[in-house]
């Protein structure tokens, strides 16, 4: 069987503190197994991750909020759908023209 780390060991093996590792489950993005009472288990595929979102992070400059939203978006179809709406109704200037109009008529009627 692997060798499995606990929080403490993983943060000095990973370079991430155990605070961040911590933060990055909460969010979903590295989620290690957990013994029976509860502790944190990090084994090579967790180590892995945690190295790869490192070099995730350097290479594109993405942030952690920005991927922990990232997936929220792919386990949330209703909300990729609204975000996709709002992205395409902002790359369409006509359509924010009647928006604006519309807006206009409202306050106009009331």
């Amino acid at each position: 069987m692997p060798k499995l780390l606990t929080v403490g060991a993983a943060a000095a093996e990973s370079g991430w503190s155990a605070r961040m590792l911590r933060y990055l489950e909460d969010n979903g993005l590295v989620l290690p197994r957990r013994t029976p009472s509860g502790y944190r288990q990090y084994g090579l595929p967790e180590l892995n991750r945690l190295r790869s979102l490192r070099e995730l992070r350097r290479r594109f400059g993405v942030e952690l909020t920005e991927l922990a939203f990232a997936r929220r978006l792919r386990r949330e179809p209703e909300l990729r759908r609204a975000v996709d709406a709002w992205l395409a109704t902002a790359d369409d200037s006509g359509s924010w023209v009647e928006w604006e109009q519309r807006k206009h008529e409202r306050l106009l009627a009331a």
